[in-house]
């Protein structure tokens, strides 16, 4: 099966008619200037001398609110990507954009020009989260967006935050349960980064906010992500990609780690292993098994996860072993 290629073009704050707290899109993307249609002519030649002939390309639109800029500035975008799509070296066209952007006419617009997938920032379903947040709009046109979407027959994407203002663990869990009721294609979730020059960092060091760690990241997330897998709904991406503008400074708080998603499904891991262990007896010698892809992850960084369920249940010896088992699932081996 030949293997998709994506070809992203940043459209920073290109249309978007507000200004979130936590948004920086220059330093989240690292894209300095409005995409035009040179921009998406070099992206598409770039991608013809890096990827195999037999690769699927989609042309991903990312970042800023697409569908919010005016149509004539959309359809000049599209018209740089036409001749690639009708040759038949792009498949197909997936953009990003707000829920209160999305209309009948936008979505036939899309339709025209090949688009297939539609990522709506979703954020919060909670309206207290939204509006502390400066988002601009209301849970109720992300479920009202989202529902024209599929109807027209798009694929659909839900993007979530976690630890915006006002935001707690179980509102988290809150959003999760109402976008799974969405029932999107995939999700990426988002825990909330302090980005230099937004508001949200005036508001962090003026005290104002508490900062979403990386700690409370992992916690939260590590709730909602075994919510999404029941519900067969693929997590595409946890956390923001790493840059080297974030990586150099640009972050400056919050969630902000290279292998978040590591961390959250090693304490998935460790949550599971919590459950098995809550009658084990102190000084018990303890073997678990795993699959064999799940070690690193059982056992921790730095052994932490190891280190903890020892303390906690004052356990003698803990180890981990691969064995033929399912992905995510932990059994005894031994316990004495």
């Amino acid at each position: 099966m030949p293997k998709n290629s994506i070809i992203p073009v940043f459209v920073p704050h290109l249309g978007c008619p507000n200004n979130c707290v936590f948004c920086n899109q220059n330093r989240i993307s690292g894209a300095l200037e409005p995409a035009t249609a040179e921009t998406v002519k070099k992206a598409i030649e770039n991608a013809a001398a890096l990827t195999p002939t037999e690769s699927k390309r989609q042309l991903a639109f990312y970042g800023g609110s697409f569908t919010a800029i005016p149509a004539e500035a959309q359809e000049e975008l599209f018209e740089a990507a036409k001749p690639y799509l009708d040759s038949g070296f792009v498949d197909s066209i997936r953009l990003s954009t707000r829920p209160d952007a999305i209309d009948g006419e936008t979505l036939a617009r899309l339709k025209k020009y090949g688009v297939t997938i539609v990522e709506l920032g979703a954020q919060s379903m909670d309206d207290r989260v939204l509006y502390l947040s400066g988002r601009g709009h209301t849970a109720a046109e992300v479920a009202a967006a989202a529902k024209m979407v599929k109807d027209a027959g798009f694929g659909l994407i839900l993007q979530m935050m976690t630890g915006l203002p006002g935001d707690t663990e179980e509102s988290t869990v809150k959003t999760a349960e109402k976008i799974i009721a969405l029932k999107p294609d995939g999700v990426r979730v988002y825990p909330t980064v302090v980005v230099k020059d937004t508001e949200l960092c005036d508001m962090w060091q003026s005290g104002y906010y508490a900062e979403h760690t990386v700690e409370d990241a992992v916690r939260y997330c590590s709730r909602i992500v075994p919510m999404f897998e029941e519900a067969g709904i693929p997590i595409i991406r946890m956390g923001l990609n790493p840059t080297e503008d974030l990586s150099g400074g640009d972050a400056v708080g919050g969630a902000y780690h290279p292998a978040l998603g590591e961390l959250v499904y090693s304490r998935i891991m460790r949550n599971a292993a919590e459950m098995i262990l809550r009658d084990a007896k102190p000084n018990s010698e303890v073997v678990l098994g795993v699959n064999g892809a799940d070690i690193s992850k059982a056992i921790g960084q730095h052994r932490c996860n190891v280190e903890y369920l020892r303390e906690k249940f004052r356990l003698k010896s803990l180890k981990f072993r691969a064995c033929d088992i399912a992905k995510s699932k932990i059994i005894v081996i031994s316990l004495d």
